[in-house]
């Protein structure tokens, strides 16, 4: 017989290496799951882990394995830090993504470092981790994943929708949880903001400035990508093969693709969100960019936008590790095949008890 209540840490990196999230949370179950985040917690990466996880797709086999030595080390010193500072005694499992350095379901294959056994004994506490491996393997694109989380703790809204380093939107269709990647966000407006001086483009006022290029966004309107049937998952890679090379055809100010980029994100959202008089939860970074959140009103007509409290906005993705971990514990199903296209539904990850 299952518990009805976990206290779990949840852990998330994401592609727009704003750090690690980090969450100690109580789930309890009760005809439905309900949560309570107690702390939680953004540590920024260093220069020098910033530069190295920007670069760690075009790293040889042999420096990803011991880039993915390295980087379980430094997320365990992560855990371990964020534990003492909140003196948590009660953890049942430290629920942890890791960090995604090369996505290519495509090819059968996904890395995600700072999964290996050894973060358990650093930690001295029970893991779950590895959470896309298995549904790559069994014929999915191994994401999203959060989708099990917008059902079982986020059911009040017709949408869910993520804006981080990519944008992902989930919703019920036929009695299916239906989930894709719908473009990046961050992971481009980020790189841009840099090279104005600035880590992100605070509240979107720097694209705001900008001029609106029409060529431009018919051009990233095209791709193919977009035409694509879900389900559908994007990676780093994308970015750098397809949109940064796309971008730097043309010659026109930096605030002129933030401003155009922005257009962009909209539209392709507003061309996945077909119910009107609908709610949309949003969530991720991207929710702080209220220029961006402007024109995705702006094509959303009749759609109610529904930003949350800091915490869920910021921390939604770590909390859904931590409740994927938690479904694995149980043997429960954490990743669903109408979302990944996988063969069946399954119960993904791997767990790693830490015995005294």
């Amino acid at each position: 017989m299952f518990k009805d209540s976990y206290q779990v840490i949840g852990v998330m990196s994401g592609t727009s290496l704003d750090g690690v999230d980090l969450v100690y949370v109580t789930l309890t179950f009760s005809n439905e799951w309900n949560f309570t985040i107690h702390f939680s917690e953004t540590v920024p990466y260093s220069q020098y882990w910033f530069a190295v996880l920007s670069n760690a797709v075009r790293s040889s086999n042999q420096e990803l394995l011991d880039l993915n030595e390295a980087y379980t080390e430094e997320l365990a010193r992560i855990i371990n830090a964020f534990i003492s500072k909140n003196s948590i005694t009660n953890i049942d499992a430290v629920c942890s993504h890791g960090h995604t350095v090369l996505h290519q379901p495509q090819n059968g294959y996904t890395l995600q470092i700072g999964n290996l056994e050894k973060l358990s004994a650093l930690l001295k506490q029970n893991v779950v981790c590895d959470f896309r491996v298995q549904d790559v393997l069994f014929g999915g694109q191994g994401a999203p994943l959060v989708p099990i989380g917008d059902r079982l703790l986020f059911s009040q809204y017709d949408y869910c929708l993520n804006l981080g380093g990519f944008s992902n939107i989930s919703f019920e269709e036929n009695s299916q949880r239906i989930a894709f990647d719908i473009s990046p966000v961050n992971t481009v407006m980020n790189l841009y903001a840099n090279e104005l001086g600035f880590t992100y483009d605070d509240k979107g006022n720097l694209a705001r400035s900008g001029n609106l290029n029409q060529d431009l966004l018919d051009e990233l309107n095209a791709l193919p990508f977009y035409q694509l049937p879900y389900p559908k998952s994007l990676g780093i890679e994308f970015v750098y093969s397809t949109i940064l090379p796309l971008l730097s055809k043309y010659k026109i100010p930096v605030i002129d693709v933030l401003r155009t980029f922005v257009e962009h994100v909209a539209f392709q959202i507003s061309n996945s969100v077909s119910r009107k008089n609908s709610s949309l939860l949003i969530t991720g970074g991207g929710a702080y960019n209220h220029f961006l959140i402007e024109r995705m009103q702006y094509y959303l007509k009749g759609v109610k936008i529904i930003i949350p409290d800091n915490i869920t906005l910021e921390f939604k993705e770590a909390l859904v590790f931590a409740l994927l971990g938690v479904l694995k514990l149980r043997n429960e199903i954490n990743t669903l095949a109408s979302v990944t296209g996988a063969k069946y539904d399954h119960s993904a990850g791997k767990v790693f008890y830490y015995n005294l």
